[in-house]
């Protein structure tokens, strides 16, 4: 990999450090789903202060729908969550941006955790870090990834990554003090088309069949994991996680255990997270 594509990813001139590989992606979190994030508060916390070297957050939640804060506005939106948790899923609103993103087994959740201590507003260079990630990653299987957003999809945005008009990736960013974190989730394997399901069904519950609300209309063949993109039987979360980290491992990061908060300090953090944003 040429020296100006390392860079467009993992500026190591910037991050002053080698950067870490945590990958707890083995086996799918369950549980409350709001505890990933909140890990990556704090973590983004203690990088931020220099506690922590900038690093790549890996990992999977099995049945986990994840709101955006408008979608918590809609209507019906209570209706809509007891579903879903009726059904085992675990429903929480992030405190970063985007809409309804549903996660299983096949979903990969992969945030880019940097540190910012000269406080810069860099939100379209830092989602085009990720945005070359995946596309240097999805090149294994010969798929070009391209930027941009996609008609009826879920959790639709300006940074979509999509293979021929299909979509397998959202991105958001939350920027906290002296760090900045860059959350993609990734559709490997499975079914997009039955995720988006899931997004239609949240939607025409908590929109109540109101047309002039602000919310996306979902096309599930919009949708695809790259499992069906490189259509590819053996292609599954699992193998897209091998080449994710060979691809981080040859930008120079280094694979490392993940750091241990204090005790207690993600649960309060998930329940501070849930208080704000998620108030019921």
């Amino acid at each position: 990999m040429q020296h100006q594509e390392r860079n467009g990813i993992f500026d190591l001139s910037k991050t002053g450090q080698p950067f870490r590989i945590w990958d707890r992606s083995a086996v799918p979190m369950e549980g409350d789903v709001l505890k990933p994030f909140a890990y990556e508060e704090w973590l983004g916390r203690e990088i931020g202060r220099g506690e922590q070297g900038p690093g790549v957050h890996i990992w999977r939640h099995r049945r986990g729908a994840v709101l955006g804060t408008r979608d918590r506005r809609l209507p019906h939106a209570e209706d809509a969550i007891r579903e879903l948790e009726h059904e085992g899923w675990s429903v929480g609103v992030r405190n970063s941006g985007g809409a309804f993103v549903p996660l299983d087994d096949g979903v990969v959740n992969v945030t880019l955790l940097m540190p910012n201590s000269d406080g810069r507003m860099e939100h379209r260079a830092d989602f085009l870090r990720m945005v070359r990630l995946l596309s240097v990653t999805l090149s294994a299987w010969e798929l070009h990834a391209e930027a941009g957003e996609i008609a009826g999809a879920y959790c639709p945005g300006e940074f979509d990554v999509a293979v021929a008009g299909r979509k397998f990736c959202g991105i958001a960013q939350r920027r906290q003090v002296r760090a900045v974190n860059v959350q993609a989730f990734v559709v490997a394997g499975g079914s997009g088309r039955q995720l988006a399901g899931v997004a239609e069904r949240f939607y025409a519950i908590a929109g109540g069949g109101h047309t002039g609300l602000d919310y996306p209309r979902i096309v599930p063949a919009s949708m695809a994991s790259i499992a069906e993109l490189a259509v590819d039987p053996n292609l599954n979360a699992e193998t897209f996680v091998r080449e994710l980290k060979d691809v981080l491992i040859g930008l120079g990061g280094v694979e490392a255990p993940l750091p241990m908060p204090p005790e207690g300090e993600v649960a309060n953090l998930a329940y501070k997270l849930r208080e704000r944003y998620d108030h019921r």
